[in-house]
């Protein structure tokens, strides 16, 4: 027969809190579907299908959030996505 003992087992709780950002794409008259689809592709790791859902959200709505996240995970892809002559913004 085995003794019960009691034992305490103290929890702490660390709370990090980080702002969630995203990042939005817009529309403009110089860019192709097929040169967003592709850029949201490979900076963003859109499936082709997520990529032509935004870029016809883009096109309809003027603009789209493509991406949330932190905002050093963003910065990057901002950059890329502008580099490549496609307006964005991280809000």
């Amino acid at each position: 027969m085995q003794a019960l003992t009691e034992t305490e087992v103290e929890i702490l709780e660390k709370t990090i809190e980080t702002e969630i950002k995203k990042l939005v794409i817009y529309n403009d008259d110089v860019n192709t579907f097929d040169w967003v689809i592709d850029t949201l592709i490979e900076v963003c790791r859109h499936t082709s299908e997520q990529a032509e859902q935004c870029t016809l959200i883009i096109h309809y709505k003027g603009k789209c959030s493509v991406k949330e996240g932190e905002f050093e995970e963003l910065i990057f892809m901002r950059n890329e996505i502008c580099r490549r002559g496609i307006s964005a913004e991280i809000h």
